[in-house]
């Protein structure tokens, strides 16, 4: 009698079918998230929580954001920053005291736990459009079906780097956002290109640790935000120059109430606002940190790199023509982020082709619907519609409530 092998069952990716997929897992993701378990509607989210926090922002580092706008959002404001510090018995104040960045990542993956409980890990490798919704295919080869597609990743997808800086390798230029460990660099020569927060936060850390920091700007002077005023405003001060998450004044107090009325504004005027208004200037507690201890190259341009058998040699040139010489081990860039949807791979080239665009960021529906049907944006890929607050973590609120809003009505 002839013998029969057993035939192993062919293993089929497992399929499913949800309303609401979010890719990406930091504020905006998570307090999405948490709006609309609120509200019953069903989601997905993929993406480690708080990645581009822990994984990209230097160790050691203070948030921008003072502690009240340092948050994330459940409905009902629930689990606040300050709540988390309290359970924990950590310092904390509204205004005035610097939040650690380990405090904040770590208050965010537990609002995660507490919020968004399915949290998924796994990486979305791919996304085919299906008429009017889409399937997506996790690192895993599991399949999902989803009605709407909302993109949240974070700020560090979108590293930029000039073109004088781009073909360089690795080993002697880094963008800031590769470098979370910054020891090892003690004792080394490091310049820092760039005159933002995270460029003046990389060097007050690489100082303090014992490396030789160089500061290289175009700019003809560092600019610090100025301190807080930890008195508790008076009502007529509250209403002659308000206080809000970005900022203080009227025309922040327009940014964070009235994204919506800024939304229908003209196009030219929103994206030259948020290229203007806000920018990432450095903080006033990194300023005893630099001034007077890191070496700064003030109003230059970088004319040259090239290696030299003592390390990098930086040529810097002042507007009038003269130049000088800058040899140090390494170059770390921090020269911002620029939403490119190039940069997101699981996106197909078929898909990004229909996204219209200006200024390289999607062009967004008052409900932060793209061109695509049922494709939605938030963060920093959102601020050219809705202003400078969606480029920071106070946005999250806004944007959660408005877009849940839109997606409930949507299954009526």
């Amino acid at each position: 009698m002839q013998s029969v092998e057993a035939v192993a069952p062919i293993h089929q990716p497992t399929v499913v079918t949800t309303d609401v997929v979010i890719i990406g897992a930091g504020p905006y993701g998570l307090s999405l998230a948490a709006h609309l378990r609120d509200r019953g509607i069903a989601h997905r989210i993929y993406g480690r929580a708080m990645a581009t926090w822990s994984d990209h922002m230097p160790a050691g580092m203070h948030l921008k954001s003072e502690g009240f706008a340092s948050t994330l959002y459940a409905p009902g404001n629930a689990f606040a920053l300050s709540d988390y510090c309290r359970e924990r018995d950590l310092p904390y104040r509204d205004i005035g005291l610097p939040v650690q960045l380990e405090t904040f990542t770590a208050y965010g993956r537990e609002f995660a736990k507490r919020y968004a409980p399915e949290l998924d890990e796994r990486t979305v490798n791919g996304l085919t459009s299906r008429g009017d919704s889409f399937e997506l295919q996790l690192a895993d080869g599991e399949r999902i079906f989803a009605k709407r597609i909302v993109v949240a990743v974070g700020i560090s997808r979108f590293a930029y780097l000039p073109p004088e800086y781009a073909s360089l390798p690795k080993t002697a230029l880094t963008h800031s956002s590769e470098h979370h460990d910054l020891s090892t660099f003690a004792g080394k020569r490091v310049a820092v290109i760039g005159a933002g927060a995270s460029a003046v936060d990389i060097a007050a850390i690489l100082h303090a640790q014992g490396t030789q920091t160089h500061i290289v700007t175009r700019a003809p002077a560092l600019r610090y935000l100025g301190p807080p005023d930890e008195r508790i405003p008076s009502p007529l001060m509250r209403l002659r120059w308000p206080v809000t998450g970005i900022g203080t004044g009227w025309k922040a107090k327009f940014f964070e109430d009235l994204p919506h009325v800024f939304h229908r504004l003209p196009e030219r005027m929103r994206i030259a606002v948020v290229k203007k208004k806000y920018a990432a200037m450095a903080c006033w507690f990194t300023r005893e940190q630099i001034e007077g201890k890191v070496s700064e190259h003030l109003g230059v341009t970088t004319a040259g790199i090239d290696f030299a058998s003592e390390g990098v040699r930086l040529t810097l040139e002042r507007r009038g023509g003269e130049t000088t010489s800058l040899v140090v081990d390494h170059v770390i860039a921090g020269t911002g982020y620029r939403v490119d949807l190039e940069r997101l791979a699981f996106l197909p080239s078929n898909v990004r082709a229909r996204i219209r665009t200006a200024d390289g960021s999607p062009i967004l529906s008052q409900h932060f619907e793209s061109s695509v049907p049922n494709l939605y944006f938030l963060g920093l890929a959102s601020a050219n519609s809705f202003g400078p607050m969606l480029r920071f973590a106070c946005g999250a609120g806004y944007a959660a409530r408005r877009l849940t809003k839109a997606l409930a009505a949507a299954r009526r």
